[in-house]
């Protein structure tokens, strides 16, 4: 294959807001490897998210830059265009983690018809389901038609299935009353979508003024609050709060509030990530961050493979049907629409009703 140009978007590590978009030739494919075209991919709040653990958890190790900078991974499609690994050939249509580029080289592992495992030696360490790209023609959830919402809500959808099954097998540690924090965000809607589903109990979303009616529509809250209105939660009510907002001053007032009633406190998610952090040794359960690769381990192992992907899909396409209700899909192309999408995410401006799917690809 002839020498093709890559351009990929990378922000600094120590101010997310500055932007900036790389052109550099793809050098040639060592054997075992293959290059991915990046066709599209999706920008989320959770995306941020990633960014503000990026450091704790190493996301910034899925696709490093230098000199302080550093690539957000986000949900894919993309092709395979070039391959020297015998197992993978040139057609196939996968879906995983890449960067916001346009070309990914990945050295395969583990690889069948169905999938394979990214071996390249800076992802080594990370965990397998992050660097796992599944091949559309083995997907029992893959649906073209959907591929949009597969990217937009499929890898938030999973986290919320997991979150969902991890309060399920722990009773709610006795909650009557689940919380979520930035209940407009896209993981805060599937997990409450599946508290609704299951019936585990009272949902309450947290949300900020301009998103209230937004969240009341959905059906999925019993009750929607403000930021600053947690005080009026009843607070002799046994509470399991699931956080997406990573909101200081509302964290510290809810604990404050609830006190040993606050049974659980899950960590998911940093929508408010500039709002400040929460105190320390607060009342109530300490927070404790949800790691879904762990739980994916334990659901497996409970489950089994096949239960676990069928449960899993089965909940998935009920929920994806049901965000045509709800979520609408913006398309953008090329650096400029990246950037405008990216800015609105990171500043909490963009629509919780807007779905972001994005390419750095020549299109008509």
């Amino acid at each position: 294959m002839s020498a093709a140009m890559r351009t990929s978007f990378k922000v600094r590590k120590d101010d997310w807001a500055r932007g900036q978009f790389d052109r550099d030739e793809i050098a040639e494919l060592q054997s075992g490897q293959l290059l991915f075209r990046i066709d599209r991919f999706a920008l989320t709040a959770n995306n941020i998210t990633y960014a503000a653990a990026g450091d704790m958890l190493n996301y910034w190790g899925f696709f490093p830059a230098t000199d302080g900078w550093g690539r957000i991974p986000a949900m894919g499609f993309a092709d395979v265009v070039e391959s020297k690994h015998a197992d993978v050939p040139v057609g196939g249509r996968y879906f995983g983690f890449f960067p916001m580029a346009t070309h990914l080289v990945v050295e395969p592992t583990q690889a069948s018809a169905a999938q394979f495992v990214d071996g390249v030696a800076h992802r080594r360490d990370h965990a397998p389901v992050y660097r796992q790209y599944q091949n559309v023609s083995s997907d029992p959830a893959y649906d073209a038609d959907s591929e949009d919402r597969i990217l937009v809500l499929r890898g938030l959808f999973m986290t919320s299935f997991l979150a969902d099954s991890y309060l399920a097998d722990q009773g709610g540690f006795g909650a009557k009353t689940y919380v979520l924090g930035s209940a407009s965000s896209k993981t805060g809607i599937a997990l409450a979508w599946l508290l609704h589903h299951q019936q585990r109990g009272r949902v309450v979303g947290i949300t900020s003024p301009r998103n209230r009616d937004f969240v009341k529509s959905l059906g999925y809250y019993d009750e929607v609050l403000g930021y600053d209105e947690v005080t009026s939660l009843p607070a002799d009510e046994a509470t399991a709060f699931v956080d997406f907002s990573g909101d200081g001053e509302m964290i510290d007032t809810l604990h404050h509030h609830l006190g040993d009633e606050l049974k659980y406190h899950g960590v998911i998610g940093a929508t408010h990530w500039s709002s400040g952090s929460a105190a320390q040794d607060l009342p109530g359960a300490a927070p404790t961050f949800f790691f879904a690769p762990g739980e994916i381990k334990n659901r497996i192992e409970a489950w089994g493979p096949d239960g676990f992907q069928q449960r899993m899909s089965s909940a998935w396409r009920e929920f994806c049907a049901a965000s045509a209700d709800w979520m609408k899909i913006e398309r953008g192309y090329g650096t400029e629409a990246l950037e405008q999408a990216y800015q609105s995410v990171l500043a909490g401006t963009s629509a919780p009703s807007v779905g972001h799917v994005l390419s750095l690809l020549d299109h008509d």
